[in-house]
C-alpha cells in the first residue's frame, strides 16, 4: 500500500486539497468494489491538528502532525492563496521534511501555487516545473535556477512532478493514479469526476501580462510604447534608437527585465490583441490578422498557434459566445 502524505499548508486552497483526496479516496472505494485491497493510504498532514483555510472560512482536521510522519512514498502539496512570501513564511516547517523525505525516497507532487513552497526546497534547482500562468514573473523572479514551462499541464523529472494553473492539478492526480494504479483506474475517474484526461497544454488559458515588475524605467518605457503600436512595424533597431540606447544594451536589458527578447515581447503583445479580437468580436482570421499587424497568413498562424496551443479558428470556436455556442 503507497503512503500518500496530502501537506495542508497554512493558507492552502480548499479545492486543491479536497480535490486530491477526493480522487485517492475513490480509487481505494473501486478497488474495494471489485474485493481487491486498497492501494493507497491517505492521510492529511498538517502543522497542527486542525488548520484554518480560506480566511477561516473552513478548517482541514488532519490524520497526522508533520514530526510523526517518518516515512511516506508521495507528498502532495496543495496550492496555495494570498501574498506568497507570507505563505512560504507560514510554511517553512515543511521544507526539511520535504528534502528529508525526498532523500528517503519519496516522490514530492506541487499543484499550481504548490509550486512556490516545493522550489523553495531546492529540489527543483535545474529542473523543469509548471505553475500557475499569472504566477509565472514571480515565480522566474524567486527561482531563476528552476526552469519554469507555463505551458505545460504536468512535469515529471527525477520524481518531482508539478501541474500549471488551478484546477489543472486534476490532470496531474489522474497522471498519479494512472502510474500507481493503472490506465484502466484513471480513464474510470476521468469519467466519473467529468476531466478531460488528455490535456497536456495550458497555452489557451494564458493571458500575458506583460512582465513589469523590475525597476528599469526606460524598458517600462519601451513596453509601454509597444502595447500602444502593436499594429504598427516596430523595430529593435527603433526602439533603441528612440531611448537612446545601443542595440546591444537594450537587448540585454530587455531580456534581463522581461525574460523575453524584445521581438518575442513583441509578437506575444500582437498575439495577446488578437486572442482578444478572436473572442470578442465578429472579425473573421485574416482581419484580425492585419488587425494586430500582420500580412502574412502563414507566419500570423504558426506564432499563433505556437504561443497559444490552438489555431486562430480554434481558439475562436473554443472562446466564441456560449450563447452562440447553446444554439448550435
Amino acid at each position: 500500500m503507497k503512503h500518500i502524505s496530502i501537506l495542508v499548508p497554512r493558507r492552502a486552497i480548499l479545492g486543491s486539497l479536497e480535490g486530491t483526496r477526493q480522487l485517492f479516496t475513490q480509487v481505494n472505494f473501486f478497488f474495494k468494489d471489485r474485493g481487491e485491497d486498497a492501494p493507497f493510504n491517505v492521510q492529511l498532514v498538517g502543522l497542527d491538528a486542525a488548520t484554518s483555510l480560506t480566511g477561516g472560512l473552513f478548517t482541514a482536521h488532519n490524520h497526522a502532525l508533520l514530526h510523526n510522519v517518518r516515512k511516506t512514498d508521495l507528498i502532495i502539496i496543495p496550492a496555495v492563496d494570498g501574498d506568497v512570501q507570507q505563505a512560504l513564511e507560514d510554511n517553512k516547517e515543511f521544507i526539511p521534511w520535504i528534502v528529508d523525505q525526498y532523500k528517503k525516497g519519496a516522490e514530492v507532487a506541487s499543484l499550481c501555487m504548490g509550486a512556490f513552497l516545493l522550489a523553495s526546497t531546492g529540489l527543483l534547482n535545474g529542473k523543469k516545473c509548471a505553475t500557475h500562468w499569472m504566477a509565472a514573473n514571480d515565480f522566474r523572479r524567486m527561482f531563476p535556477d528552476v526552469n519554469l514551462v507555463t505551458e505545460k499541464i504536468i512535469t515529471d523529472e527525477h520524481r518531482l512532478y508539478s501541474s500549471g494553473g488551478a484546477f489543472s492539478y486534476l490532470n496531474l492526480i489522474l497522471y498519479l493514479i494512472e502510474k500507481y494504479a493503472g490506465r484502466e483506474m484513471a480513464i474510470l475517474c476521468a469519467k466519473v469526476f467529468a476531466i478531460e484526461i488528455e490535456r497536456d497544454s495550458q497555452l489557451s488559458f494564458t493571458i500575458f501580462q506583460g512582465q513589469k515588475g523590475h525597476a528599469d524605467e526606460q524598458i517600462k518605457q519601451a513596453q509601454s510604447f509597444i502595447e500602444k503600436n502593436y499594429a504598427d512595424k516596430i523595430s529593435v533597431d527603433s526602439l533603441a534608437t528612440m531611448l537612446a540606447i545601443s542595440r546591444r544594451a537594450f537587448e540585454r536589458r530587455f531580456k534581463k527585465a522581461t525574460a523575453n527578447t524584445v521581438n518575442e515581447y513583441i509578437q506575444r503583445v500582437k498575439m495577446e490583441a488578437a486572442k482578444m479580437s478572436l473572442e470578442s468580436t465578429r472579425e473573421n482570421v485574416n482581419e484580425v490578422m492585419y488587425k494586430v499587424g500582420y500580412n502574412d497568413t502563414k507566419a500570423f498562424r504558426t506564432t499563433f498557434k505556437r504561443i497559444t496551443g490552438l489555431s486562430p479558428l480554434e481558439y475562436r470556436n473554443k472562446y466564441r459566445d456560449l450563447s452562440e455556442k447553446q444554439i448550435a
